[in-house]
């Protein structure tokens, strides 16, 4: 079957109130068309998710913002213009059209324009004044899937059909930002940099810390989490400290690392599978990183290693969005939460 008559199919599927799986750049999305409030609850338990957690609505025109919107601000507009199709996500009143079943209750929307063609063919083909509500395909608050490999590996035959568009390409979620009040806030840094936010509404733009009022997706502490605890170290001789002493307890332990590994982590045994420690050279490009991290916290989670230790990233905007990602992914793990490696 061609990609086209895939996409038919898919669209069908959804008009007729079933669950589909479709890439976008981010990552894979669990689709619901957002008239079908039965497909709409099937979501939510396939994935496990609390039905006061919103999902994010996906649509195919920036014409089309008015009709899933209400009271749009200029600041919204001029980013839905500039990074649309984009891995950005606007918060906005939510018009009459938008169930309160994918708001989580609420009277605002999670509203994008996803830049994978698969995902904006679908978005054609179910017509004008149609949208997905979607969050990722997977089970909540585990690792987001960036392939349908992934998909398949979470969710099994729970769900009608996966369009599979390949990898990610930006392998992250998206930036989420508010417009609510007639303020620009940040809730959750993703592929978009505030970097670029900022450069183009010409003016800072608030952080999460500064408005918890909005529910939004990925906002949990624990969230984008591997099986495998994970624990994130300082670089340098704190994180070779820690990965050489959980060598020598015999706790399998997995390495991140962004910088590169020194040679008194190199300890062969007789056994190197099981005691070795086991780095992953990780991009020193925040972007790359973020493509790749996902990916890397599911191939490590397939190994079954005891323990993940993440270096810390760089103290950066740029890289504000793999340091959330991670920070949420080893909450678990935290010294707060666990004593379980000591």
């Amino acid at each position: 079957m061609s990609t086209s008559q895939q996409i038919v199919r898919a669209a069908n599927l959804l008009r007729n109130g079933e669950v589909v799986v479709f890439p976008t750049e981010t990552v894979y999305g669990l689709g619901a068309e957002i008239s079908q409030s039965l497909a709409i609850r099937k979501i939510f338990e396939i994935k496990g998710r609390p039905t006061n957690h919103p999902l994010i609505t996906h649509f195919a025109e920036i014409a089309d913002l008015e009709h899933w919107a209400d009271k749009i601000p200029a600041a919204a507009w001029l980013m839905a213009e500039h990074f649309w199709p984009g891995p950005l996500t606007l918060i906005l009143p939510k018009s009459k059209y938008v169930p309160l079943s994918v708001t989580g209750g609420q009277n605002t929307v999670g509203l994008r324009i996803p830049r994978h063609p698969i995902a904006l063919a679908l978005l054609n083909e179910l017509g004008r004044h149609k949208a997905l509500a979607a969050p990722s395909a997977n089970r909540f608050g585990h690792t987001s899937p960036t392939s349908a490999r992934h998909v398949t590996d979470d969710l099994g035959n729970e769900i009608s059909m996966i369009l599979d568009g390949g990898c990610c390409d930006v392998g992250l979620e998206s930036t989420i930002v508010s417009c609510i009040d007639k303020t620009v806030t940040i809730l959750r840094p993703g592929g978009i940099s505030i970097n670029l936010i900022e450069g183009l509404l010409k003016q800072k733009v608030l952080s999460q810390a500064h408005n918890n009022s909005i529910q939004t997706p990925g906002s949990l502490s624990a969230h984008y989490a591997p099986i495998t605890p994970l624990e994130i170290q300082p670089s340098g001789e704190s994180l070779w400290s820690r990965a050489k002493l959980l060598h020598q307890q015999g706790i399998r332990t997995a390495i991140m690392s962004w910088t590169t590994l020194p040679i008194f982590l190199h300890m062969h045994t007789k056994h190197p599978h099981e005691t070795d420690p086991y780095n992953i050279l990780m991009p020193n490009d925040p972007v790359a990183y973020g493509k790749k991290l996902y990916a890397t916290m599911r191939l490590l989670d397939q190994k079954g290693f005891d323990l993940i230790l993440a270096e810390t990233p760089p103290n950066n905007l740029d890289w504000l969005a793999v340091t959330d990602r991670l920070k949420r992914a080893s909450f678990s793990t935290s010294p707060t939460n666990t004593k379980k490696f000591s």
